[in-house]
């Protein structure tokens, strides 16, 4: 898959990577740990393909009725159905935008020469790989709002496959059910225009917060922190150990956020789905005891991750939205999406009747 206009080949990672980056390195990695998924004959791989595509486009008309979101004609963005390898070769685009702010307030600090850039540009391409590499495996679909000109949205049907073969449930009905789950974030981010340049601006707050004081005492954090990770321990994840008392503050804002952007999805899928989806109450409840089942390295690493934090947004996103909707109906809820001011902290998402009051009055 080829890459975004906006930055170049090679292993210097283009602008968004100033040479800090292996991300060709970063994308082998990940292919090589996540691999290609489970054996699909290519007539049947194609057929899966054209079904996805289908999926998407009937979800677009339901998901639009039932949350009242409308994208307009110029700002429609594609949808693209990919394997492992593209899923992992466009996140390193998103990475290098949502990265560049924080590289630039590091270099602009500290300029590491020829030797320094190379080396770690290939020791954090490992990193960044062995991440994606993770990740690749598992993600089912992902609305990437930094792909220019209007986001775009990936399927990754490996993975589908896959996991409607390990929920043993009727594939057709999976597929257009994750795809509505897609497409309520695909109009979250085209119907809402503030919203990308809303989440890119907080990124570039946590990277204004950096200071060589933090990057100093970095390793000691992490190393004391993966102890406190390990089996059986309550420790944080990554994003814990990493962040000051105000880059808490802004990431608390972001955890709202995304919180909302989680739940509305989930809401809106159960919501349209017993009217488009025959087995929508068997998946439902297959994929969310999936979702509780993980265990062993596979659940610290998610913890580790912050994994865990995932899930309890789609959980405390879902309630929050339904506590909304219950009390005030859709077309009230819509106010969320008015302006910033008007997202739910982190507080409001476990407390619907505050936002309400303090948003609607």
């Amino acid at each position: 898959m080829a890459r975004g206009g906006s930055r170049d080949g090679g292993t210097d990672g283009g602008p968004g990577g100033a040479g800090m980056i292996d991300w060709d390195l970063a994308v082998g990695v990940a292919h090589r740990l996540a691999g290609d998924g489970p054996s699909v004959p290519r007539e049947e791989a194609r057929a899966v393909v054209a079904e996805l595509r289908e999926a998407a486009v009937a979800s677009v008309a339901p998901v639009r009725e039932f949350t009242g979101l409308h994208t307009p004609p110029e700002r429609e963005a594609p949808v693209l159905v990919v394997d492992r390898r593209a899923w992992a070769q466009a996140n390193t685009e998103a990475f290098a935008v949502l990265m560049e702010p924080l590289v630039e307030q590091m270099t602009s600090r500290v300029t590491p020469g020829p030797i320094a850039r190379g080396i770690g540009s290939r020791i954090t391409g490992l990193e960044v790989g062995g991440l994606l590499g993770f990740l690749a495996g598992k993600v089912l679909g992902q609305f990437d709002p930094f792909a220019a000109p209007d986001g775009r949205l990936l399927l990754v049907a490996p993975n589908i496959v896959q996991v409607e073969r390990e929920l043993d449930v009727d594939p057709h009905d999976f597929r257009l059910w994750v795809c509505l789950h897609e497409e309520t974030h695909r109009v979250q981010f085209t119907a809402v225009p503030w919203l990308r340049d809303h989440l890119h601006a907080q990124v570039e707050t946590l990277a204004g917060m950096v200071s060589p004081a933090g990057l100093d005492d970095l390793v000691a954090r992490v190393a004391g922190g993966l102890r406190e990770l390990g089996p059986g321990r309550s420790g944080g994840s990554l994003v814990d150990l990493l962040s000051t008392p105000e880059q808490r503050a802004v990431l608390d804002g972001v955890t709202g956020m995304m919180s909302l952007l989680e739940g509305h999805a989930d809401v809106v899928m159960d919501g349209v789905g017993p009217a488009v989806v025959p087995s929508v109450a068997l998946i439902r409840e297959r994929f969310t005891q999936r979702r509780r089942s993980v265990g062993g390295l596979d659940r610290v690493l998610r913890r580790l991750l912050g994994f865990e934090a995932k899930l309890a947004q789609y959980r405390d996103g879902a309630g929050f939205v339904r506590g909304v909707v219950d009390r005030v109906g859709m077309e009230q809820f819509n106010a969320v999406w008015a302006e910033p001011a008007h997202l739910p902290t982190k507080a409001e998402i476990a407390d619907p009747a505050a936002w309400v009051t303090r948003v609607l009055g």
